[in-house]
């Protein structure tokens, strides 16, 4: 299933979606994660709209936590997942491009 980007979310919005680019908004629920995965073209920005919420990666091994407002992008082929803080619910938009979306699970 999460090799199609296909994992258990509280809510999946797509805001906008054109060759090479798309918008969503995501809600995890508490206990809900954006599995470790990474993309061979598209930059992942989240936008956190509730939260705070998490942004981990690999290779260089990274934690970013943003409240609601704060911004980070992650570039194609860096593994990365999103949870909220401490296990708790998040809310964020994520605009994915430019390029062709794959979601590619690690491990």
């Amino acid at each position: 299933m999460a090799a199609r980007g296909d994992y258990p979310l509280k809510g999946r919005e797509l805001i906008a979606e054109a060759p090479g680019l798309r918008m969503q908004i995501l809600t995890l629920d508490a206990g809900q994660e954006v599995p470790w995965h990474w993309h061979s073209e598209v930059t992942d920005t989240f936008w956190c709209m509730e939260g705070p919420m998490v942004i981990e990666t690999r290779a260089p091994a990274t934690v970013t936590e943003l409240a609601p407002g704060g911004m980070h992008a992650v570039p194609p082929r860096r593994a990365h997942r999103v949870t909220g803080k401490d296990g708790g619910p998040c809310r964020f938009a994520i605009l994915q491009g430019v390029g062709r979306y794959d979601f590619m699970p690690v491990g």
